[in-house]
Parts: structure tokens; C-alpha cells; sequence
């Protein structure tokens, strides 16, 4: 029998399961977050096969979603110095790389900047072509002082071309093991946000080595020494560790992402709004043909406005560290501060001296946890409007998820559901599951492989049907390269979306496709 391990690190918990070849989970835990990351995972771990006689050896795939590189980037911590070469000269000077960046996130990534000919038009022209030599002068400026590159061209998601080409010199320059980035991997169409998005990922390339290096490690010592690892990604599907290396950015929202994907699994629901409860914050996702919906527009990471692909998520200051603020006037505040995974240490029934949201649910009997004598002091009628304005606050972020008039199915999972109201005005059903707690791991384990592609096509100069199938192919290669099995990658979204100002009955393609995870080359 083969199993598999799947670990979510959050920001209040770290949360383990292992499920075998019929997706039946064997075993599960839930343990504090730690500052070092890396022995929170190596206790989940621990504890994880405390809980079951399963020979480690018999552990194929183990996977990982991990918040830290979107921590790095709100902490302005651990990110290297980047070089952006943007292909766009005699466009764009009037806007510049980094303009409406945060001061302190620039100086923390130190960069370099240059705009150097090249660059296409809207419609495909060439603005200009590049110039080699041009860049091995600002390569051979930049010597010693940039850690990665990133290359970003005025409309590369219509031709990469450039951008490759740029690719090739700095490779010639710098070694082949320089990390570059390229915004066509990354972004979609708008340039100042495909470039925010590129200079993210090479700024996120050492904290990647850590992680990747930290997962492992942990493993090893945990003495799961035989499986092939993946981390998640924010669309809901797996890539493999060299692959992850080379687009950390694509971690970022993965753990949202997850407990969607397990509120899916467990509700055994295609479509639905899931509301994850953590200890912290609750978000709220919604479900699409069984996968997280991606959201239309600009998102911004630390402050930073980007576009590439993110899942649509709304976060609340709720959940079961959260605290309850009470005022001179009577009035009442909840959050959106919390306790966060020091919850053990400070809330009431934990022998602590803050009141959280947790500490209300037991005064309301909705569960017996720490000791309820902690909380008897507390007036009914305060946990009462307590609970009645967390209720308001949960309705009115369900309405904003919705797309259209009418009651809705909600999965309610993580490990601050307890908090959560019977009944919610707009919902049809509330579907819960024991194994809600640890729904975000559950997501991880159960994960396929993805890959997506994203271009634009002249329908004037391309059949339609050779478009799609172009997309489809491109789609099914990020798939393999991201550690997919070739025979079981399927095709599960397809999008068209007219390009009005662009000519030739311009149309941008976006294809994303699943497989089985291929066991032989990983690990």
C-alpha cells in the first residue's frame, strides 16, 4: 500500500494528514505554527505517524503549502536584490519599474533597472528589435550587485521572443544557473502589473531555497526518505520542487486554495462557497467545477498590484484567536486583531486574560475546550451579541462572493468553525465535516498536477480551432514540466475573451489542464 502526506502550514497552525490510495484519511493532526517554520513541520510530522502503525518507507509523495513567501513579501524580509531589464525602449520611460512600490519593499529587494530596446505593439509590430549588446553592457554594469534578473517585455504574452532572447544573453553573462524570470511565464496582459509580478518571483527565489531545502530536511529527519515532494499551488493543483524553484510567486494563496479543494473532497461538492475558519482570519473562496475560482482582476501582494493568475478570495479578522474588544460606552469590537497561535497561552479558557471568539463559543456551549469555569464570569448577553455580529459579519462577506441573486450552499471547514453560526441568512445549506479542521492538508494530498497557458491569437490569421488546440498543447507541456504523468493530463478550463481594441478578431486564450502525478523521475 502507497501513501500520501500532505502538510499545510498556516498562519496560527500547521495542520498534517495522511490519506491512502483510496483518498481515505488514515491519520491527522493539528499543531502550532512555529517562527522557524520548519519544526512546526517536523512536529506535525511526528505526531502525524504517532497516530498510525504506517511504515514511513511506504510514503510515495509528500506535499507542502506554505505561506512564506507571501510572508517575505508583507514583512519585507529575505528577499534578494533584483536586476529588471524591461524590453520596451523608446516606450514606456514615462513610467519607470517599481513606480507606486512601497519605498521600504524597493530598498529591501535593492534593484537594478534598465529599459532597453525592444518590444512589440498591441496588434504584434515590432516596436524595436533587441539589442544584444546593449544588454551585456548593463549585465556587466549590474555585475556583483543584482542576485536574480527579471525580463519583462512590452507585450510578451502575444510573442516571448524577446524575452527569450534576453534570456539567452544574461544565461551567456551570468552562468546558466543565474535565476531569471521572464514575465510571460508569470503574468497576463498589462505591463506594470506583469512586471510587479515578475520582480516578486525573483526576489522570492532565495526564500524558495529555504523552503524547498526546509521540506526536505524535516522529511529526512522524520526519516520519509523515499517520497517524491511537491508544493502547492494558488490554482489548486501541485508542482514539483525544480519547478517551484523557478516560480515561487505561484505559492502565493495556495493556502486558501487548499481548503477549498479539501471543502470539495469532503462536501463532495462541484459548486459552492467554502468559508475557512482559521485562527486568525477566515476567507472565504468559492468553488468552480470543483476548483477555486480565479479572480478578474489586479491583486495586490504586500501592497504590490500584480496579475498573475491568484484565486479569488475575500479575508475577514475572524476566526477563533480573534479578540474581543470591549469599550467604556458598552459597545463592543471584534478584531481584527488575534492571539493568534499563542491562543493556548491567552485566551480565557486557556488560563489566559484575553477574551477571543474562542472563548465566546464556550460561554455559548457550542463546545467544551479548555476550562469552561474560565469563562463563567463572562455576561450571556455579551457572547450573545458577540455571536450575533460575527453572524452579521460572516453574511454580508458571503453576499460579496456571490455572482448572482438567490441562496447558496457554504462548506464550512478549518479549525475556528466552531465560532461560526448555526444558520446564516443567504445560505441555503451549511455543509461541515469532522475533517473540516484540517481541510487545507486534505486539499494538498488530493491535489493533481496543473499547468495553464495564456495567449493571444489573431482568429483572422489562426483557425480557431488550431488556437485552441495550440493552448491546449502549451497548457499540457507546464503540466509536464510541473511533474504531471503525459497520459492522464486532461483538459478541465478553456476561456476566450475578445480583445475589442486589438484587430484581426484578437482573442485571448487561457487553457488549464490537470494530471496524475508522475512518480518515476521526482524524488
Amino acid at each position: 500500500m502507497a501513501y500520501r502526506l500532505g502538510i499545510d502550514v498556516g498562519g496560527t497552525n500547521t495542520d498534517a494528514v495522511i490519506l491512502d490510495e483510496n483518498n481515505r484519511v488514515l491519520a491527522q493532526t493539528k499543531t502550532h505554527t512555529t517562527e522557524d517554520i520548519e519544526s512546526g513541520i517536523a512536529t506535525a510530522i511526528q505526531q502525524v505517524f504517532a497516530n498510525t502503525n504506517i511504515d514511513k518507507k511506504d510514503v510515495t509523495i509528500a506535499m507542502l503549502g506554505t505561506t512564506q513567501c507571501t510572508n517575505a513579501i508583507v514583512e519585507r524580509k529575505k528577499l534578494i536584490s533584483v536586476g529588471v531589464i524591461r524590453v520596451a525602449a523608446p516606450a514606456t520611460h514615462s513610467i519607470p519599474p517599481f513606480t507606486d512600490w512601497d519605498s521600504e519593499l524597493t530598498a529591501t529587494i535593492r534593484p537594478q533597472t534598465a529599459i532597453v530596446s525592444g518590444g512589440h505593439e498591441y496588434d504584434g509590430r515590432l516596436i524595436a528589435a533587441v539589442d544584444e549588446a546593449e544588454i551585456r553592457t548593463v549585465l556587466e554594469q549590474w555585475r556583483g550587485k543584482v542576485e536574480a534578473v527579471a525580463v519583462v517585455g512590452v507585450f510578451s504574452a502575444l510573442n516571448a521572443d524577446q524575452e527569450e532572447q534576453v534570456r539567452a544573453v544574461v544565461a551567456q553573462e551570468y552562468g546558466e544557473d543565474f535565476p531569471i524570470s521572464l514575465s510571460s511565464d508569470i503574468g497576463s496582459l498589462g505591463l506594470i502589473e506583469r512586471e510587479n509580478a515578475t520582480i516578486l518571483n525573483s526576489a522570492l527565489f532565495a526564500v524558495i531555497e529555504k523552503v524547498t531545502s526546509g521540506f526536505e530536511n524535516s522529511l529526512r529527519d522524520a526519516g520519509v526518505n523515499d517520497a517524491s515532494l511537491f508544493l502547492c499551488q494558488n490554482d489548486g493543483t501541485l508542482m514539483a520542487l525544480d519547478y517551484a524553484q523557478k516560480y515561487p510567486i505561484f505559492t502565493i494563496g495556495s493556502g486558501p486554495t487548499n481548503s477549498i479543494r479539501g471543502a470539495a473532497f469532503l462536501s463532495e461538492l462541484k459548486d459552492a462557497i467554502v468559508l475557512d475558519i482559521g485562527g486568525t482570519t477566515s476567507d472565504l473562496g468559492v468553488l468552480v467545477n470543483g476548483f477555486p475560482r480565479e479572480s478578474s482582476i489586479a491583486v495586490n501582494v504586500g501592497g504590490v498590484k500584480t496579475n498573475f493568475r491568484m484565486p479569488d478570495i475575500n479575508s475577514i479578522g475572524i476566526g477563533g484567536g480573534t479578540i474581543v474588544h470591549q469599550h467604556d460606552d458598552g459597545t463592543i469590537t471584534i478584531g481584527p486583531d488575534s492571539v493568534g497561535y499563542r491562543i493556548t497561552e491567552k485566551a480565557l479558557v486557556f488560563g489566559g486574560n484575553i477574551l477571543t471568539l474562542t472563548d465566546i463559543a464556550v460561554r455559548l456551549g457550542k463546545i467544551n475546550l479548555g476550562d469552561s469555569q474560565k469563562v463563567a464570569h463572562v455576561e450571556l448577553d455579551l457572547a450573545q451579541q458577540v455571536e450575533r455580529q460575527v453572524k452579521e459579519m460572516l453574511e454580508a462577506a458571503i453576499d460579496s462572493m456571490k455572482t448572482q441573486v438567490g441562496d447558496v450552499n457554504l462548506v464550512l471547514v478549518g479549525g475556528g468553525a466552531i465560532i461560526a453560526p448555526g444558520e446564516l441568512n443567504g445560505v441555503k445549506k451549511i455543509y461541515q465535516d469532522d475533517l473540516g479542521a484540517v481541510a487545507n492538508a486534505i486539499g494538498a494530498t488530493i491535489a493533481q498536477v496543473g499547468g495553464e497557458y495564456e495567449k493571444m491569437y489573431s482568429y483572422d490569421v489562426v483557425d480557431r480551432k488550431a488556437a485552441l488546440a495550440d493552448a491546449t498543447a502549451a497548457a499540457k507541456q507546464q503540466a509536464l514540466k510541473a511533474g504531471a504523468r503525459s497520459e492522464t493530463v486532461k483538459l478541465v478550463e478553456m476561456t476566450e475573451t475578445s480583445i475589442a481594441y486589438a484587430p484581426g478578431n484578437t482573442t485571448r486564450v487561457k487553457a488549464k489542464v490537470v494530471g496524475e502525478i508522475q512518480l518515476d523521475n521526482l524524488g
